[in-house]
């Protein structure tokens, strides 16, 4: 799939049209629909934006490999384990690369390692809704 299909895909998963979108991200309706048809390719603080507002990866929307990162050597394997998890889901994938990056939550690492991909996720989905409800308050 190439770059302009996943930026459309994510786009409609997240239930924005072309203007909406746009909007959002400062550019023009044109411009968006050039990205979407590969006529061009955005620049990279763009293609941040458009990852961050579509709620995925900018590694989903250029298509590249998974490779999870580590960030403490004794945290590889069950990071490794929530990556796998997570890996089809790629809104959930997103929300767990900024968790990861908070000392707080290392220890829930080793906890989750041994669990199904499933109860990981439902894991992740939790922790989402605490947090959106609190953005929201």
């Amino acid at each position: 799939m190439s770059l302009g299909q996943r930026l459309k895909e994510a786009r409609t998963k997240k239930g924005l049209t072309q203007d909406e979108a746009a909007k959002r991200l400062g550019i023009t309706f044109q411009a968006l629909s050039n990205y979407e048809r590969d006529v061009r390719d955005p620049d990279t603080t763009l293609l941040k934006n458009m990852a961050e507002l579509y709620s995925v990866s900018t590694d989903y929307l250029l298509d590249l490999p998974f490779i999870p990162i580590v960030l403490r050597e004794d945290s590889g394997e069950a990071l490794n384990t929530v990556y796998a998890a997570l890996a089809e889901d790629h809104e959930l994938l997103a929300f767990w690369d900024e968790l990861v990056k908070r000392d707080d939550l290392q220890i829930m690492l080793k906890q989750v390692k041994d669990l199904s991909p499933e109860a990981i996720r439902r894991i992740i989905r939790y922790i989402k809704i605490v947090e959106d409800e609190e953005v929201q308050e």
